[in-house]
């Protein structure tokens, strides 16, 4: 039985973080190709240190995404986030392309011919989690983790209310207070900000972020014992990929729940759809999600399997937790009944073959808005009803 009365913690890292450089300029070059093609194949990765950015991968795809293409979404995709140190320039930086032409043997495992339906880009395990903490049906932890640094990016792009002297590289870490199963308000808050200002205090940061933090959280969450650790360790004025290295797919807890729902390994960033580590992730958790938004549970994991070149997922599972009022069993059969969750079926009914990935590659590739122009597809609910019926 699960415990009513706990405390659970998330991290989040934001868009100027190393490792979410990469992920960001992975993701422009899988949104160039797709906008140029949408059946193109990308497996982008991204590494970024000192001034020095290499993209290496194999692509298949139109001519017209040549290297300095590649090159200049690269140093589009650093301006936008922020970076001009002496240690990281948009404009400075050494960007070196490696990309080459996909193996023909995962091609021909994968591509449709003849009879035999598209198959998986790789074989792996999937999951989804959805649960009723907050209005987007996400682990409390983990939303409240991203929304901290979404809101102070926001802020300081704007230069609004000191937010100016703030830097792209940061990272936030929320511990939540669950009484009754339900999360009441927040024990520790962590916020380790690059700040530009090297004169800066711990003391002077927590005074810019501290105003910012208070309006993203609950109102009552933060209480008089609520224990803050901003900048813990002192200045923080080198950052970004001249104070760490980073790489693509680093942050996959991050990316996903936090840690509150399991994870099968497979990274997203630099995919293409066809890759089922990133699109039967995104339609497990949009089953996973409508599953709860029709309130047959409180919480639903779900996982997926996939063999490389094999079109249908090998097996589905259902955990409500205890906390539903269906069987889980005849749950599942609705599910790969109500979905075609063959990956050209994914692909068609969320609508993934269109330049949307860079702007999931940071703040979490769930528990945000769907888009107009199809962006975050997996987060609508637009199955709940269906699901209802059947199980009704």
């Amino acid at each position: 039985m699960r415990r009513s009365s706990y405390l659970f913690t998330s991290e989040s890292v934001s868009e100027g973080h190393p490792d979410k450089v990469c992920d960001r300029i992975s993701d422009a070059v899988v949104d160039a190709y797709l906008a140029a093609e949408p059946e193109a194949r990308v497996a982008c990765e991204t590494l970024a240190t000192t001034n020095r950015v290499v993209i290496a991968g194999e692509v298949r795809g139109p001519e017209s995404i040549t290297k300095d293409r590649v090159i200049e979404l690269a140093r589009d995709a650093i301006k936008d986030i922020g970076y001009e140190q002496e240690g990281f320039h948009w404009k400075k930086a050494e960007v070196d392309v490696y990309l080459h032409a996909q193996s023909a043997h995962i091609a021909q495992g994968v591509d449709a011919a003849g009879n035999k339906d598209e198959g998986a880009g790789d074989q792996g395990i999937m999951f989804g989690y959805a649960c009723n903490e907050t209005p987007e049906l996400m682990p409390a932890p983990i939303f409240y983790a991203h929304k901290i640094l979404e809101d102070l990016t926001q802020a300081r792009k704007a230069k609004a209310n000191g937010a100016a002297v703030l830097g792209p590289d940061a990272k936030s870490q929320v511990t939540v207070r669950y009484e009754n199963g339900k999360p009441v308000g927040v024990t520790q808050i962590v916020l380790s900000t690059q700040h530009l200002d090297e004169n800066l205090s711990s003391e002077e940061v927590r005074a810019i972020v501290e105003p910012y933090i208070r309006k993203t959280l609950p109102a009552g969450w933060v209480s008089p014992e609520t224990i803050w650790h901003v900048n813990p360790t002192g200045k923080f004025v080198i950052g970004g990929p001249d104070g760490d290295c980073g790489l693509t797919g680093r942050k996959i807890i991050v990316d996903t729940y936090g840690g509150a729902a399991p994870h099968g390994g497979g990274a997203f960033s630099g995919k293409d759809p066809t890759k089922v580590d990133r699109s039967a992730a995104y339609a497990a958790r949009y089953l996973a999600k409508n599953v709860v938004a029709a309130g047959l549970a409180d919480r639903c994991t779900l996982q997926l399997s996939y063999a490389i070149g094999v079109a249908k997922p090998l097996s589905i599972y259902v955990d409500l937790h205890g906390t539903g009022n269906v069987d889980e069993a005849k749950l599942e059969a609705v599910l790969m009944e109500a979905v075609d969750l063959s990956p050209r079926g994914i692909r068609t009914h969320l609508g993934l073959n269109k330049p949307i990935y860079a702007r999931t590659s940071a703040y979490g590739h769930f528990g945000r808005k769907p888009d107009a122009d199809g962006g975050f597809s997996w987060e609508r609910t637009d199955l709940a009803g269906t699901l209802k019926t059947a199980l009704s």
